[in-house]
């Protein structure tokens, strides 16, 4: 079974990497500005069962097929790269919508918790970076004397997606209070689905010419 000295070891080198800011911070922010609070947290829900699928791929084996297969891992990373793009021009040409309501904070461009969950889901599931990370690090924290290691890796990585939801929802939070103050002008309100949509592309964008992993 999993050691508290394992816990504590993993969940700090988890939280370093995770707190800084990568692609499910970014993504998370984007839909914070351009959607706001809600679909932002219903984002981030859907990104941190997208990275619990990659624990337990991880932890069956997979990490180490990604982590040796060039072919793998660029497959992944095109395919979460096109729909991160494919999601911010969707948001930028709809950015005139991004107009909160002057009574509930409601807005005609706001995206329903299913769909948004399910978004970030996707781009959760198809994030290589998770795949490279849990792979290259999880084992460090695996005691190998004490037999069971894919539920080690398991449980280890549960504390990853524990600590994710926390972090993301706190960004989410965060962007989500900066968007209600550009949203009270119809301008500003504007100007947020423009930033939320491009920087959902330059995620795109900069996770397709990443380059490989060394």
């Amino acid at each position: 079974m999993v050691s508290f000295e394992q816990l504590t070891g993993f969940g700090i080198a988890a939280l370093i990497l995770i707190a800084i800011p990568g692609p499910s911070v970014v993504f998370t922010i984007g839909r914070a500005l351009a959607y706001g609070r809600a679909a932002a947290l219903a984002t981030v829900v859907g990104n941190s069962f997208g990275l619990l699928c990659i624990v337990v791929l991880v932890a069956a084996g997979l990490g180490v097929v990604v982590e040796e297969s060039i072919e793998v891992y660029t497959v992944l990373k095109l395919l979460g790269a096109a729909y991160l793009v494919w999601l911010g021009v969707q948001a930028f040409r709809h950015r005139k919508d991004f107009r909160m309501s002057a009574g509930d904070g409601v807005h005609p461009g706001s995206l329903s918790a299913l769909r948004a969950a399910r978004q970030g889901f996707v781009v959760g599931v198809t994030n290589p970076k998770a795949f490279m990370i849990l792979g290259a690090v999880l084992p460090q924290f695996v005691d190998r004397s004490a037999g069971q290691i894919p539920l080690q890796m398991l449980l280890l990585g549960l504390l990853a997606f524990g600590i994710g939801l926390v972090s993301d929802s706190l960004w989410a939070l965060i962007a989500s209070q900066l968007r209600e103050w550009f949203a009270r002008s119809d301008r500003r309100g504007e100007a947020v689905g423009a930033v939320g949509g491009l920087s959902m592309i330059g995620l795109g964008v900069g996770l397709a010419v990443s380059g490989e992993p060394r």
